[in-house]
């Protein structure tokens, strides 16, 4: 989603600068629009009740907005990223069905996540006894942490372990293996920091090593809407089609997006549980009551329609660090 945060305020011009402001437990209330460039001809925008924090840190611009709509949102280098109304579809959708093809899933590793709500919805699970979840920005974390209530629980579970590294430095030097890794990261953006996390090299080499025999890799894969499926979902699922054996690609709409969104999850065994047993094991395995999820959603959301199911039988882009795909947006790296 979108290009650089613009807060408009009234009687005034739109701003897309970001400064660095301290976060203040009574934030001034005033009346304001978000608006994000989808495209060149294309804006979203929505009414904010306040501004909770916007600045910058070492890797990422963040904003943290309160919204009249859709409660609090997080938004990365411009993209939104999670909105507190509808997150729980990003979330189910990301976290539960690898979980649920799973046989016994033990051990998980996150690449991102640094919001907290991924990590929750894998410590749903009973049989989970380790989430790992490495996020490069301790700022994004620290706020997170402190705004974000519906996750306060996860991040003190004794289960979750939180590292602040790099992913792929933290996967490499890693001795252990895991049933799930997770790509909960932001979305490739030129000069962001995300986007070799989604090259070949970086599935062959280094990632899937790091899977047990019977592992499963999700990565969230960005718009897969009728007119943005192109834009990296399509190229994203054709690059992990070289690496693993089974490649499931599935989507979803989330109305704070304004768009459908995609997912991609691989494995070199099949996925290959009907409706009924998804259902079961959601019973079975997961504390509460999922929100969006169910056995034949699961499989009607794995349906594409026929244009983006010729788009990804068709696709022939593979990520490399010399050959990447960007959507709109901006990373630190373009402002240098």
């Amino acid at each position: 989603m979108g290009e650089a945060v613009e807060i408009c305020y009234p009687n005034a011009f739109c701003n897309g600068t970001t400064q660095n402001q301290p976060v203040d437990e009574t934030p001034q209330q005033f009346d304001s629009w978000y608006e994000e460039t989808i495209d060149e001809d294309l804006k979203w925008s929505f009414a904010l009740k306040s501004v909770l924090y916007k600045g910058a840190s070492e890797y990422q611009d963040i904003a943290l907005l309160d919204t009249k709509r859709f409660g609090k949102v997080l938004v990365i280098d411009g993209k939104m990223q999670s909105a507190e109304a509808d997150e729980f579809i990003y979330h189910e959708c990301l976290i539960h069905p690898a979980l649920l093809f799973h046989s016994n899933p033990k051990t998980m590793f996150i690449m991102g996540g640094g919001e907290g709500s991924a990590a929750r919805e894998a410590l749903r699970h009973k049989s989970i006894d380790e989430v790992v979840m490495c996020d490069i920005d301790e700022e994004v974390v620290s706020f997170c942490r402190r705004y974000l209530t519906a996750n306060r629980d996860a991040f003190c579970n004794k289960k979750l372990n939180l590292v602040i590294n790099d992913a792929k430095a933290e996967l490499e030097k890693s001795t252990g293996k895991f049933d799930i890794i997770v790509g909960d990261l932001a979305d490739p953006v030129e000069g962001g920091p995300c986007y070799q996390l989604y090259t070949k090299s970086f599935y062959e080499k280094i990632l899937k090593p790091k899977l047990n025999e019977n592992g499963i890799f999700v990565t969230q894969a960005g718009p897969a809407g009728i007119f943005t499926h192109k834009e990296v979902f399509s190229s994203i699922y054709n690059t992990i089609r070289q690496v693993f054996k089974y490649v499931l690609a599935y989507t979803a709409h989330v109305p704070s997006f304004a768009d459908t969104w995609g997912w991609v999850m691989a494995s070199d065994q099949p996925f290959s549980i009907g409706a009924e047993e998804i259902d079961k094991r959601i019973a079975e395995r997961v504390e509460g009551e999922l929100l969006y999820l169910n056995g034949s959603s699961f499989l009607s959301s794995a349906t594409m329609n026929k244009t983006v199911y010729l788009s990804l039988l068709n696709e022939t882009h593979v990520y490399t660090e010399e050959n990447a795909r960007f959507i709109p947006g901006h990373g630190l790296g373009n402002h240098l």
